[in-house]
């Protein structure tokens, strides 16, 4: 999210208002000389203002509301090991502790749950307020709070309050982070009390960023404006399921004794041939609908994710018989938007002695604002997670008329609120959020939208014209459910059966859960609120919200969703790929599955592993964390080096690809020019195509030219491309592109291949043609970007990771963005690759999602176990731990994972104790 502070002090104009300008440019100044000079008395308020927010790691602390001391160890990178006697003890030093370390964060992250971004950053988030108070996660997290949470997680949730309002008693904003010092510069922002519901309010933040297919949805329904179904259908391919393995391979379904038709099962029809009336009989009011949907996601702060495209994750487990310990190994490298801090924060929560009273001992990563671990072990069994993809959202064009929807032919009132934004610097705005029967009426967070449904056409599948068209979300995470139930049951689990017990809970988001215990055993587990839906090609396309045959049956029971325990074959991966085979299944998850290059890829590496009993240790799992094979390159590197080049500088490039073995490093010079390739076919091949609502306005492939002694025409060249690249789509060049390029990389005559002369190219009509192009293309543009000597091209100098606070770091004064952000780090990976470091075709080949963590759990001995986090414990720009752990994540490296009370007291450099 970029608010921008400067904009947003609230100052009217006047003698007044010009006083205040003059103050606030004063203090600006003043933190520049002090942050930056470090002399005299600036120097004195650069350190105390940085470090008045450090917390106390040592000694002893009084806080009101203990039962009795407890421990906080922190080791050598402030990791901290709680120790407590009770359970309320336990989860209120757990709230006191991250309050501590990252309160800032927690604090922006309840204002955007709850659509309050403007009550901190100004006018400039009034947008994104406005779309998600229309969404409503905190009223949402509320009604579960009140109506669905049991009384233990209520009770827990109260003492991680207490815990992190006892932290903030007393103290001023500086006093909690340097960021409250540089808002105080344009406005009186004081932080408030926390409540259990902005914990849970968090996890639909995180279901948002999860919710599977919705922006397929709505390109597949915008590209129906200029493709025709067989065009869609080539850019929508099926799921490959003979080459690509699904999850889950051998479990068993108590659904299966059901009669199912072909056509419900998953993957029974296309997406891109399924079709709904809403594309015959409403289609341009959906196009106008859906094109400025797009408009209004992308005001979505990027702290909450990047809106769907890319994300991933890996995890697999491996049993005791393919292991050197002889018990199980589980690895799991979850991929979200890079962030900092990193949105993982790694803890330890440990009851001093294990009974009714006290019930945790459980280590791993957690949510910086939430109770409980979400992903880590405990004493007995370890879990993983990643994102299932499951399809748990729909979009409706619903037909308007007056203060109410068509349903069946009559009309339904709306639900409606009245919600009323607070802006810092003075004022408010009022915003009614209406509410169909399938849910909030996103369309009315976007004025043009209002004029387009208005003024649409209503043809015969809505014959009374009333007030036009409006599009609504139906999404499970928008009812009340019980997931903070289910991190707690999880945490205490002590076998499987006890697991997937609570995996029952974790009603949203739908994550592919792996398990391995101490026993020996591994197994996976689907869980989630999963709709059914009655026609089979519901959930592909925007539905008709008007037609009662479009609306959500029954949840999938839970006792019918896949599972697997302990399967011959000794191992089992998710890394996002098909849940189930087709025809194996009696319902439909989803028709958007990830396309599996990356999970066949780890279940090779497996399989040449264990190849005639070869065993696998925690260091081989880290290894294939950090595989870097790209297998787009392996399909298609072969076909480039057939093709004769003529021009000696694209030769010389052409070069680089003999003997390359695919690994994308960052030092490659090959990888450097095979990705720039890619990218330029995908933007030839498909670009041009696409329908106006998908182009990526202002995308150059190309920077102004260098000096170099290629011919002139080439240098014309380089200017004319940002002006044709700004009116093209660009694909984003993840794995469903490498399944598109694969079913017609043998078709040289395929329509995909032609494209259009320009002034220094002549048109193409076959694929080597295009290749060729291509590659000529992409020397020129890494000529331009990292100059003519191919000899210094290094791929991480193109795919460079930056951090960044996602608030004042990216929309606040540049001397506060310098004090905030960090880096860049050339790294090593690519898009869909096991090592992803994913970058998106549209926008250039910088690293957008990450690995957000790397663990290893070794199940044989826990103190062997590894782990990484993206930055580091700490929040504070300033502290020791803020990206201390990044330089080690980004060479691959993992640290050290103490469990055991030993192995931690051996390894604490600070020790707390909290008394009451």
């Amino acid at each position: 999210m970029p608010p921008n502070t400067t904009a947003s002090s609230g100052q009217k104009p006047g003698k007044s208002g010009r006083k205040k300008g003059r103050r606030a440019r004063l203090l600006v100044i003043v933190l520049v000389l002090a942050l930056v000079g470090g002399v005299g008395y600036g120097g004195y308020w650069s350190v105390s203002t940085v470090r008045a927010s450090f917390p106390q790691t040592q000694g002893s602390i009084t806080l009101d509301g203990l039962s009795g001391p407890v421990d906080v160890k922190r080791d050598g990178y402030g990791v901290p090991q709680i120790y407590a006697s009770s359970d309320a003890d336990l989860f209120m030093a757990q709230g006191y502790v991250q309050a501590q370390d990252r309160f800032y964060e927690m604090d922006v992250r309840r204002h955007m749950t709850s659509g309050r971004l403007s009550e901190m950053f100004g006018k400039s988030q009034v947008k994104s307020d406005e779309f998600l108070r229309t969404l409503g996660w905190d009223r949402v997290a509320q009604k579960e709070y009140d109506t669905k949470l049991s009384a233990s997680s209520k009770a827990y949730l109260q003492a991680y309050a207490k815990g992190v309002n006892a932290y903030l008693k007393g103290k001023g904003g500086k006093d909690i982070s340097l960021e409250y010092a540089a808002l105080g510069l344009t406005n009186d922002y004081t932080p408030q009390a926390w409540t259990p519901v902005d914990s849970v309010s968090w996890l639909k933040a995180m279901a948002w960023d999860l919710r599977g297919n919705m922006q397929d949805e709505i390109d597949r329904s915008l590209m129906a404006s200029r493709l025709g179904p067989k065009q869609i259908a080539d850019l929508y391919p099926e799921y490959p399921y003979s080459r690509n393995k699904a999850i889950v391979q051998e479990g068993e379904y108590n659904a299966l004794t059901k009669t199912f038709e072909q056509g419900s099962a998953t993957g029974g029809q296309s997406t891109a041939t399924a079709g709904t009336s809403t594309t015959t009989s409403a289609g341009s009011a959906l196009q106008n609908q859906l094109a400025g949907l797009t408009r209004v996601l992308d005001n979505v702060p990027t702290a909450v994710g990047v809106n769907g495209h890319g994300i991933g994750s890996n995890s697999w487990v491996v049993a005791g018989s393919h292991t050197i310990t002889g018990k199980p190994l589980l690895a799991n490298d979850p991929h979200l938007s890079a962030s900092l801090p990193s949105v993982w924060y790694q803890m330890g929560l440990h009851c001093t002695e294990v009974s009714s009273k006290c019930q945790y001992d459980v280590t791993g990563y957690t949510f910086a604002g939430m109770p409980g671990v979400i992903i880590g072990h405990n004493q007995n069994i370890a879990w993983g997670m990643t994102n299932s993809g499951v399809d748990v959202t729909d979009l409706y064009l619903e037909k308007l008329s007056g203060d109410g929807y068509l349903y069946d032919g009559k009309v339904k009132p709306f639900t409606t609120r009245t919600e009323t934004i607070k802006i810092a610097g003075g004022g408010s705005k009022k915003i009614v959020v209406r509410e169909t029967n399938n849910g909030p009426l996103l369309s009315d967070r976007d004025d043009e939208l209002v004029k387009v449904g208005k003024k649409a056409t209503v043809t015969t599948a809505a014959p009374d014209r009333g007030d036009g068209y409006g599009i609504a979300l139906r999404w499970t995470a928008l009812e009340p459910g019980n997931s903070m139930d289910a991190v707690f049951a999880i945490d205490k689990a002590s076998n499987w059966t006890e697991f997937r017990q609570g995996a029952r809970s974790f009603d949203v988001p739908s994550q592919n859960l792996i398990y391995a215990d101490t026993q020996d055993h591994i197994g996976y587990q689907l869980p989630g609120r999963i709709p059914t839906r009655a026609k089979s090609d519901a959930g592909s396309l925007p539905a008709p919200g008007w037609d009662s045959k479009y609306s959500w049956g029954p949840y999938i029971p839970q006792d019918e969703l896949p599972y697997e325990f302990d399967p011959k074959r000794g191992y089992i991966v998710t890394a996002n790929q098909a849940v189930v085979d087709k025809d194996k299944y009696p319902y439909t998850l989803t028709t958007d599955w990830g396309y599996g290059a990356r999970s066949q890829r780890i279940t090779d590496l497996i399989e040449s592993k264990i190849k005639g009993g070869g065993k696998i240790s925690t260091d081989d799992m880290r290894q294939m964390q950090l595989d870097n094979s790209s297998e787009i390159a392996r399909l298609l590197v072969p076909k480039l080096l057939k093709i004769d080049v003529s021009d000696k500088y694209v030769r010389e490039a052409q070069k680089l690809l003999e003997g390359w073995d695919y690994t994308q490093d960052s030092d490659s010079a090959a990888a450097a020019y095979f990705n720039a390739v890619w990218r330029n076919i995908l933007k030839l091949a498909f670009g041009n195509k696409m329908p106006k609502e998908l182009r990526v306005k202002g995308q150059c492939l190309w920077v102004e030219p260098v000096a170099t002694t290629r011919p002139a025409d080439e240098n014309q060249k380089v200017r004319e491309c940002g002006q044709r690249d700004a009116d093209q789509a660009q694909p984003d060049g993840g794995d469903r592109w490498f399944e598109v390029v694969r079913n017609i990389v043998n078709d040289q005559q395929n329509d995909w291949w032609q494209s259009p002369k320009t002034r220094t190219q002549p048109a193409t009509t076959t694929r080597d043609e295009l290749f060729a192009r291509a590659m000529h293309d992409a020397r020129w543009e890494l000529t331009a970007k990292l100059g003519k000597d191919i000899d210094t091209w290094s791929w991480g100098r193109l795919h460079r990771l930056f951090l960044k606070n996602q608030t004042l770091g990216t929309g606040g004064p540049r001397i506060v963005q310098y004090m905030l952000n960090r880096g860049p780090w050339k790294i090593d990976g690519g898009e869909a690759t096991v090592n992803a470091t994913g970058w998106n075709a549209a926008g250039g080949y910088g690293a957008i999602w990450v690995p957000s963590m790397r663990m290893v759990i070794n199940l044989d001995d826990l103190d062997k176990s590894k782990w990484i986090n993206l930055s580091g414990a700490s929040g504070h720009a300033y502290s020791a731990h803020y990206t201390d752990q990044t330089d080690k994540w980004a060479k691959g490296e993992l640290l050290p994972w103490n469990f055991s009370k030993d192995a931690v007291d051996k390894n604490t450099s600070d020790t707390l104790v909290l008394k009451p």
